[in-house]
């Protein structure tokens, strides 16, 4: 429930139409960036350094970096995460379809939703253009790609994942309904929209995404990071700071959606955070259904049931080590938790899934596994496992 795509060299190239093709998003060999990468900052290619893939669309570029691509690099190539590669240093499994489902078998994983990576988490990319049409061509260009040749022909198992444009709510609702209709389920969306510098889930300003996602039964999907900015302490504090306050951004928008209105609106949107882990989840709902009880005022009249009567069966985590989340079940529902293996990023469980669930999940009862490893999934996004190969 939480893969990522490093997407190839030709998806713009043979997805955007004549008119845009020339201008859309393209692979160049430049020189390695001569400073080293720092979250959300922009980049640019180096002076003389060794040439590798830059991603160049309008005035940005992205270098293909190693902390991206871990799967299958050497010891020595992971020294320095921030450096870069070519396409033919990657895994094979990383940008191209069958070799990920052969990689996912290789790991006991017979499905999988990858998010994308270049235009990155919720392809906010796109909505940062300076030509609109030609973010909106992008996207569309994408998600053609992600449904017609990434998940094609892998019979089920590379689960579609569309972004939609964060600069218009109607636009974006009409990309879910589009790609609803050939079967996608999920949508990426930014974990807080204001950080993007669009309007917050508390304004309004969203309703016609929402009520689509609720009319087709796409699930809204959020990945850590996918609000650009990172919680950090101070400029000088290193990163595991960082990945030690990773969930904050999920926590903050899940009080977003269980506090505006939104969940109460629209009674079937259900959503996913994606990398987030689990364990802060009790903490808040225990936080604010006592808010709501002590305190209602604070919730401007905007609720008239308590803030997790709207989690119960619609928010949904994934998790791939977290043992304080799995003592907490109790508190937050074995139907409402997904494992992922975050392959190909440096946290993945690859391709020691199996192991790694087996011993995070030992406590659980068989049934209980059996939901957290596939079943919720399966429920959640309506997929059908019938042509799924069985694993060994």
């Amino acid at each position: 429930m939480d893969d990522h795509v490093i997407e190839p060299p030709h998806v713009w190239e043979t997805y955007l139409s004549a008119k845009y093709q020339a201008r859309g998003p393209r692979v160049e060999l430049l020189p390695e960036a001569d400073q080293r990468y720092a979250f959300g900052s922009a980049e640019h290619p180096g002076s003389n350094g060794p040439r590798v893939a830059w991603w160049h669309f309008e005035d940005k570029y992205a270098q293909i970096r190693r902390g991206y691509v871990e799967a299958g690099l050497s010891p020595d190539m992971r020294a320095d995460m921030a450096r870069g590669l070519t396409f033919d240093q990657l895994r094979p499994g990383i940008w191209q379809p069958q070799a990920r489902v052969a990689d996912n078998l290789l790991n006991g994983v017979v499905a999988s939703l990858c998010f994308p990576n270049y235009p990155r988490f919720c392809g906010q990319l796109f909505s940062e253009a300076e030509d609109l049409d030609l973010g909106l061509a992008c996207i569309r260009a994408y998600n053609d790609w992600m449904v017609e040749e990434w998940c094609g022909d892998s019979h089920g198992r590379l689960i579609p994942l569309c972004i939609v444009p964060l600069w218009d709510a109607g636009l974006a609702a009409e990309e879910v309904m589009r790609n609803a209709h050939r079967g996608v389920r999920a949508v990426a969306f930014s974990e807080i929209p204001a950080y993007l510098g669009v309007p917050s889930v508390h304004s309004g300003f969203w309703d016609p995404f929402f009520a689509a996602c609720e009319e087709t039964n796409t699930v809204v999907c959020m990945h850590v990071g996918s609000g650009t900015k990172t919680t950090t302490t101070s400029p000088d504090a290193p990163e595991a700071v960082v990945s030690g306050l990773i969930f904050v951004n999920s926590a903050g928008s899940m009080l977003d959606f269980l506090t505006s209105g939104v969940m109460a609106r629209y009674p079937r949107l259900k959503l996913l955070y994606a990398e987030a882990q689990m364990g802060w989840l009790p903490y808040i709902l225990d936080r604010l259904d006592d808010k709501f009880r002590r305190q209602p005022a604070r919730f401007r009249g905007i609720l008239d049931q308590p803030p997790s009567t709207y989690y119960a069966g619609r928010i949904f985590c994934c998790f791939y080590r977290d043992p304080v989340g799995v003592e907490l079940l109790h508190r937050i529902g074995v139907d409402q938790v997904c494992f992922e293996t975050d392959y190909p990023h440096g946290d993945s469980t690859w391709p020691h899934s199996p192991a790694v669930a087996a011993e995070q999940l030992a406590p659980l009862a068989e049934d209980e596994r059996d939901r957290i490893l596939r079943q919720n999934a399966i429920d959640l996004l309506e997929l059908d496992p019938a042509g799924w190969a069985p694993v060994r």
